[in-house]
């Protein structure tokens, strides 16, 4: 294989990689505010003398599980216009 085929089969599997990065991480962060706002529903319901104080710790949670999903979009983002792969395999073939 030559160093184009390399830097094009690297550019094809780090295509398939954002994709999985990207999907499997909005598919969890969208599980994971669906979880935490039927709770947050359940115990309002229940105690509804309690729902400022929840309230403001369900945002909060919500902010962090966001700001996981946004690391991971930001990583892959790396991969899609600074691929470090393809400067490494270039310096490892010597191309």
């Amino acid at each position: 294989m030559n160093l184009v085929e390399l830097v094009a089969h690297v550019q094809g599997l780090t295509a398939i990689a954002i994709g999985i990065i990207i999907g499997l991480g909005a598919l969890g962060a969208c599980l994971g505010i669906a979880i935490m706002g039927s709770k947050f529903l359940e115990s309002a319901a229940r105690q509804p003398e309690l729902v400022p104080l929840l309230q403001g710790r369900m945002f909060l949670l919500a902010g962090l599980i966001d700001a996981a999903f946004i690391i991971g979009l930001a990583v892959a983002l790396l991969f899609a216009f600074s691929n470090p792969l393809i400067a490494a395999l270039k310096v490892a073939t010597g191309g």
